[in-house]
């Protein structure tokens, strides 16, 4: 992988590779408090951390953990939703620095990087090599609105030109 973070599995833009693949992005959903959907500081793009609210269940109650990687998944579908919004194209993606995964899940559970795994199998096919990224999953006793996953993000920032 050169400078630029792509190699010759990047041959497409992300924005190419995602129409490839068929998906489609959701809208952005309104901000549930007061805050942002995501900050720009500094060469890097802050994520709010984002999860399905209208969704709700427990990883190893009402859910499986098949079941919550495809929420993580979806989850990553807004997280790229507000990559675009924000930069205008996900071609402006340097690289996903961190992912951090939080999983609502009874106590007994403890697979919860495969439950994350939905959304971070998702940042590597839509972004290549760009989407691989450094992250932390942990295990929380309940989220917002009962969600099964909530999951933020870093991002490094390419230049406009």
């Amino acid at each position: 992988m050169g400078e630029s973070g792509t190699g010759p599995a990047d041959a497409m833009s992300p924005e190419e590779r995602l129409r490839a693949l068929g998906l489609e992005l959701p809208p952005v959903p309104e901000a549930a408090g007061n805050y942002v959907h995501a900050v720009e500081a500094g060469g890097l793009l802050f994520l709010s951390g984002k999860g399905l609210m209208t969704e709700p269940g427990r990883v190893g109650e009402s859910l499986s953990c098949e079941h919550a990687y495809e929420h993580a998944r979806r989850t990553g579908l807004i997280l790229l939703a507000v990559i675009r919004q924000s930069l205008g194209s996900l071609d402006r993606v340097k690289r996903v620095v961190k992912v951090l995964g939080m999983v609502n899940a009874v106590p007994e559970f403890g697979d919860h990087p495969a439950v994350v795994n939905g959304c971070s199998d998702l940042l590597v096919e839509v972004l290549g090599e760009r989407g691989r990224h450094a992250r932390s999953v942990f295990g929380t006793g309940s989220l917002p609105g009962c969600a099964a996953v909530a999951i933020e993000a870093i991002v490094e920032v390419a230049d406009e030109g």
